[in-house]
């Protein structure tokens, strides 16, 4: 019974799929078609491992349940090993690749504050927003929109925080050199993880384990290491493929620019934002050249499939109108912390800390008091703690 419920969104989600290559790979050629094949994939493992930032702080901050928060560490641990070598050789098999390195500022702290408030209030970060939208969640679709809103906002008003103070562009690479960086950023991980751990004993008696075994691997659902590992060797294809990390955000305000120009609101080519040179080319050429919105809507596509293969595709229009409130609420939270920010979980906590940059380590403090912030915040709106 539960196959042949899933038949419709099955098919619906492999046409999606197999459509999307074929008319990104005629249009836009094969690099563009296969970062689609990888977002999908990405959409599949965060759908079946149910991998959630923004749950797994929850659960952390608010219940000292740490195997989600110690899931992430993993990836970032394998990253750190196998990204930063290949970051700082420069190539990876003769293509050239490059890191996600931002000045640590002030921008960055209270961006991230931001974006740990919307994380909460809106129900969830840049890759949980994507993949549970595809996955069917019709209340975090109204979260995509206002996080797109939001970062269009804060491209269009970048002027009073694009030139807070920071300091200067620092990688631990740079400081320390490459393997005694490495070694620092594990250490690091493990203490977190450690620091977790003891601290869900001492809550509960005992912690909660992260075994390998369990799940369907086309059904899920996925164990946690199981999504851990997938995301890292996804990031590190994506490494290879796109020539930086897997990101997600820089896309959301491409996205709203184009609206606004589209609706004749005004002219976005002319904000200070997108005359930036490192943003200017991507404004500039179509939609669909652009890498990270490539892989966010094939995110979409994969978690969709997932859903669906999982019999769980079953979108519901009903929504409390506080549930609502906090999808607008958390979603302009969202986009703009990730803009003003320079990035989200994953192209500033992951990608940042995967690349050796001291930004990524510099996010994830201020975005935890603002998980922190936001737990308290969730009542109000109904939701739970």
């Amino acid at each position: 019974m539960r196959v042949a419920t899933a038949r419709a969104p099955v098919l619906l989600g492999l046409v999606l799929l197999v459509c999307g290559a074929a008319w990104l790979g005629a249009g836009q050629g094969w690099r563009q078609a296969a970062l689609w094949g990888l977002g999908s994939a990405l959409g599949v493992a965060l759908y079946h491992a149910t991998f959630s930032f923004a749950g797994g702080f929850r659960a952390l901050l608010a219940h000292r349940r740490s195997a989600a928060f110690r899931a992430q560490l993993v990836m970032l641990a394998i990253l750190v090993a196998l990204m930063l070598p290949a970051i700082e050789q420069g190539t990876i098999a003769g293509v050239p690749v490059r890191g996600i390195v931002f000045p640590l500022g002030i921008a960055v702290i209270a961006g991230a504050f931001l974006f740990g408030v919307g994380m909460q209030i809106g129900g969830g970060c840049g890759s949980g927003t994507l993949y549970t939208t595809g996955g069917g969640n019709l209340r975090m679709l109204l979260t995509l929109a206002f996080f797109v809103t939001g970062a269009t906002l804060a491209a269009w008003q970048s002027a009073p925080w694009s030139n807070l103070p920071a300091l200067p562009v620092v990688t631990l690479p740079a400081l320390f050199g490459l393997w005694p960086a490495v070694a620092l950023s594990l250490a690091v991980l493990a203490a977190a993880g450690l620091g977790a751990w003891a601290a869900e004993r001492r809550r509960h008696g005992v912690a909660e384990p992260l075994p390998w075994h369990g799940g369907n691997l086309l059904r899920g659902p996925w164990a946690l290491l199981w999504g851990a590992a997938a995301l890292a060797i996804l990031n590190l294809l994506t490494l290879w493929l796109a020539g930086r990390p897997w990101v997600i955000t820089a896309a959301f305000p491409l996205w709203g620019s184009r609206v606004v120009e589209g609706l004749g609101w005004d002219d976005p080519a002319f904000w200070a934002f997108w005359e930036d040179p490192t943003r200017s080319e991507a404004f500039l050429r179509p939609v669909l050249a652009d890498r990270t919105t490539v892989m966010d809507l094939g995110l979409m596509a994969g978690a969709l499939l997932a859903a669906a293969l999982a019999g769980r595709f079953a979108p519901r229009l009903a929504m409390p109108w506080r549930h609502a409130a906090a999808s607008v609420v958390g979603g302009l939270l969202l986009g703009i912390g990730a803009v003003v920010a320079s990035g989200c979980n994953i192209s500033a906590y992951v990608a940042g800390i995967a690349s050796g940059s001291l930004h990524g380590w510099g996010w994830i403090l201020p975005a935890l008091a603002g998980n922190w912030v936001g737990i308290r915040l969730r009542p109000a709106f109904g939701l739970a703690t």
